[in-house]
């Protein structure tokens, strides 16, 4: 069975369609901020990563679909959109999933789960997509009943369904969704993958850009006086340095290891895998950013420390699995870094939460600023595509 697919239409440019349909999932980050910061426990963590799961696996699932199946086709753009409507519902219901409207949730998710995939199986344009997709489709026969048993459960048992559910979705995305002795062979495969990474380099900036707007959202609602103002800015640097973290060299890494290796659909899958805990992490820092800002001169909390200085260990420390697998450079300073996060996040238990903010906003200044010569460095050594 063949794995390619006619060369046409590769490094297509992102759509304004495609941009539209990652708006209303970065939506989501504000509604699960929203969550965990009215369920402020390990049940209420619970509960914001599974959602979180759910987001993300229907997000890569259609991003996948738009680029093997053509944003431009009629029929992929009419799904796209079908998605974007669906997917605006869900992640409305994400304070109420777990309350007094699960079916709400979950109808919408199931839905988008089963139209992607089927219509994969069917349309894909060559056999080997096809059947690769009917592999996807077996792993969401397994995982939309888990959604649907958590659905009808009272609230305690449901976390436990849905979690298996979240799981299944987010195993078959992180591994290709392969069945015994049926693996997906990629490294043959025609792939836009040029066109990816810049679904993936976009997702970010708008996940970034949600965070802010949440952030704004808590600085509007805390008085102005010195310490709210200062907390506010200090917050606002630590995002504009995960931002930088990346933005600053390291997406011409991941660009250039893409266009040079001979499995470009590999390290692709490993950056959408990748943005679950990327997610998560801004998550985090949104939630910590709130009690920080609501209270800057109070006293420290575990829970601040594992929000504030933990959303950034999670975005960095997924920063530098990506490195270390892929270029194999560029990831032992982020991990210092996360070292030190987990230092100040235990610090942070008998600091004034300002305090915290001053430290984590030291700690992310210096990485930008080391990073910004290490990526210079990890370029220099790595190959050109040729006809660049």
């Amino acid at each position: 069975m063949s794995s390619t697919a006619p060369p046409s239409r590769l490094r297509r440019a992102v759509s304004p369609l495609e941009l539209f349909f990652d708006l209303v999932f970065v939506f989501a980050v504000g509604q699960l901020a929203e969550h965990l910061h009215a369920e402020l426990s390990w049940r209420g963590a619970a509960e914001t990563t599974v959602m979180l799961v759910a987001v993300l696996s229907t997000w890569a699932l259609t991003s996948f679909d738009a680029t093997f199946l053509d944003v431009e086709r009629p029929l992929t753009r009419r799904l796209v959109l079908l998605v974007m409507g669906l997917g605006l519902f869900m992640n409305a219901q994400i304070p109420h999933a777990f309350a007094d409207r699960p079916w709400a949730f979950v109808v919408p998710l199931v839905a988008i789960l089963l139209l992607t995939d089927i219509t994969a199986a069917v349309t894909a344009p060559t056999p080997f997509l096809r059947h690769h997709y009917r592999r996807v489709t077996v792993w969401a026969a397994v995982s939309v009943p888990l959604w649907l048993f958590g659905a009808a459960a009272d609230h305690g048992p449901r976390l436990t369904w849905w979690a298996a559910a979240a799981a299944v979705d987010m195993t078959g995305v992180w591994l290709a969704h392969p069945l015994p002795r049926d693996v997906l062979s990629s490294r043959n495969l025609v792939f836009d993958a040029e066109h990816m990474v810049e679904r993936i380099r976009l997702f970010i900036i708008l996940q970034l850009g949600e965070t802010v707007l949440t952030i704004g959202t808590a600085i509007s609602a805390a008085p102005v006086d010195a310490a709210t103002v200062t907390a506010g800015l200090g917050v606002f640097v630590a995002l504009v340095c995960l931002c930088g973290s990346y933005f600053r060299g390291g997406e011409d890494i991941l660009a250039r290891h893409v266009a040079t290796t001979a499995d470009p659909l590999l390290p692709v899958r490993h950056a959408v895998s990748g943005q679950y805990s990327t997610l998560a992490g801004l998550v985090a820092l949104a939630v910590g950013a709130e009690l920080a800002i609501s209270h800057p001169t109070g006293h420290g909390s575990t829970a601040v420390g594992l929000l504030l200085f933990g959303g950034p260990i999670l975005y960095v420390i997924t920063q530098a699995w990506w490195y270390y697998t892929s270029t194999g450079q560029a990831w032992g300073t982020r991990l210092l870094a996360c070292l030190a996060c987990a230092i100040g996040g235990v610090a942070a238990r008998w600091l004034p939460p300002l305090v915290s903010v001053l430290i984590l906003d030291a700690i992310l200044v210096v990485l930008v600023l080391v990073l910004e010569q290490v990526h210079r460095k990890v370029l220099v050594t790595m190959p050109v595509a040729e006809g660049t």
